[in-house]
């Protein structure tokens, strides 16, 4: 149990604020932290002391269970699970302070686990962001007419784009693809990905005759399907990036929302709205792990509700079948 003194530990209140004084000034000190820093440090102490102030409790004497009760109170309070991490770090190091100066002869945050953070849901874009999108990669090649450069450019973001929506590759799978992708007469690619492990990607129409249109106007040799002056000797996911939120912009969709990642969630979100297996979009995306293809799950809640309602026999309108056999 934590101690419970009758006033809240040797010195009361102010001598807990005078630790905590010195505990901030260490960091200012030796550590050179900086103002913003100190401020947000100095509300978080002065909240925890405040949670202890309320049960008489010495942060000199504490146990984990306290600590663990503080950091539980703050979601009710609204904070979130990355906000409650970053105070339980400033607690941590003022408990260590303490047990460092002397004061203290244990750290009871040593054993707290930080609160887990949930993972974020991946930005998807809507179909007909994507229509627009590769629309607006169409009127660039229209636009170029018969300066080479320009076709060259608009030719090849649109074999990228119509690639990527086609098969989600990873993008250092897709700027890595060989010539020979253009040639082959099957309606598939074979991609090695990560560990080496290779899978079938089925192709479409469309991005398949974007290959071929990229590749007659490109270079006509050297191994890649999108050669660049780079290290690498294909194009970087760098520069691809960069030329993809120009068309982003172009298409009117906001560029913090677009990038190759983007496009590849696209992809999969997609497919599973439209009624895909969770497990041939794990192998289309290449996945070891069913787990890490579980995180576009997000998108088929509204499907599965209307499958209920829809197709559930309590939920038929007309009543069970009383009918005998």
């Amino acid at each position: 149990m934590s101690a419970r003194p009758d006033g809240p530990g040797p010195g009361g209140i102010a001598g807990n604020l005078d630790r905590a004084a010195d505990y901030l000034d260490m960091l200012a000190a030796e550590r050179g932290a900086a103002a913003n820093t100190l401020a947000a440090y100095r509300r978080d102490l002065d909240d925890y002391l405040g949670f202890l102030a309320e049960d008489g409790l010495d942060p000199a004497a504490l146990e984990a269970e306290t600590v663990r009760a503080y950091i539980a109170s703050l979601e009710p309070r609204g904070l979130k699970a990355s906000s409650a991490a970053r105070r339980l770090s400033c607690i941590r190091g003022f408990h260590r302070f303490l047990y460092a100066e002397g004061f203290a002869e244990t750290d009871p945050t040593a054993p707290v686990a930080a609160p887990r953070r949930t993972k974020g849901l991946p930005k998807v874009l809507s179909v007909a962001e994507v229509d627009g999108l590769l629309a607006t990669a169409r009127a660039r090649v229209e636009a170029a007419g018969e300066d080479r450069a320009e076709q060259r450019a608009a030719v090849r973001m649109l074999c990228l784009l119509e690639l990527l929506y086609a098969t989600g590759l990873r993008v250092s799978e897709l700027i890595a693809l060989p010539r020979t992708a253009a040639a082959a007469r099957e309606r598939y690619l074979v991609v090695k990905g990560k560990g080496g492990r290779e899978r079938l990607v089925p192709l479409t129409d469309l991005a398949r005759d974007a290959m071929r249109a990229h590749v007659a106007l490109g270079p006509a040799d050297g191994p890649f399907l999108f050669p660049a002056d780079s290290e690498s000797g294909h194009l970087t996911r760098q520069a691809f990036a960069r030329d993809l939120k120009t068309v982003a912009a172009a298409a009117g969709l906001r560029t913090d929302r677009v990038s190759p990642h983007v496009l590849r969630h696209a992809f999969a979100s997609h497919l599973l709205q439209n009624g895909a297996d969770l497990r041939i979009v794990q192998e289309l995306l290449g996945h070891a792990d069913i787990a890490t293809t579980q995180i576009y799950t997000h998108v088929l809640d509204a499907r599965l509700k209307g499958m209920v309602r829809d197709l559930h026999p309590l939920n038929d309108a007309a009543g069970p079948d009383t009918a005998t056999s």
